[in-house]
Parts: C-alpha cells; structure tokens; sequence
C-alpha cells in the first residue's frame, strides 16, 4: 500500500496518550495512527450502511410485501429446517 507523509497539529497529551498507546500493541506512531484511522473510516462506512438499512426496514410498505411473501412460502409447506445460513 502507498504511503504518504503528511503534518498533523495534535495537543501534546493526547500525543502522549497515542504513544503511550502504541507502544503497550508494540505499534509505531505511525503503525498505531493509520490503524485508528482505517478503524475509524470503516466504522462511519458501517453506521451508513446501517442507517441505509434501517431506512429501508422501516419503510411500511417494504414490511407489508416481506409479510406477504413470507406468508405465501408458508403456505408452499416447504421445509426450510434444512437450510444452512
């Protein structure tokens, strides 16, 4: 993966704090930092996703066909237990 260096104002104690960090995981700064952030990024990815998701859930006609299908499988009398997920 390509990197690139930039510059960052961080307050002294949470620098110490980030250190202090990395150094308990074994981590350099550096190491430490683009972890936190990619864990960061992937994690607001996530909460949109998620939110997406529960919009569409929500949606009462959405819920109405999921009832509907869900009703007309039953009556099919098939045998789902079977199924691995």
């Amino acid at each position: 993966m390509a990197r690139r260096k930039t510059a960052i104002a961080v307050p002294e104690e949470i620098l110490e704090e980030v250190d202090r960090a990395a150094r308990e995981r074994g981590e350099s700064r550096s190491g430490f930092i683009s972890r936190v952030l990619r864990l960061t990024v992937r994690a607001r990815r996530d909460a949109e996703v998620t939110r997406r998701l529960n919009a569409l859930f929500a949606d009462q006609s959405l819920l109405e066909e999921q009832r509907r299908e869900a009703n007309e499988l039953t009556t099919l009398g098939i045998d789902w237990s079977s199924e691995r997920w």
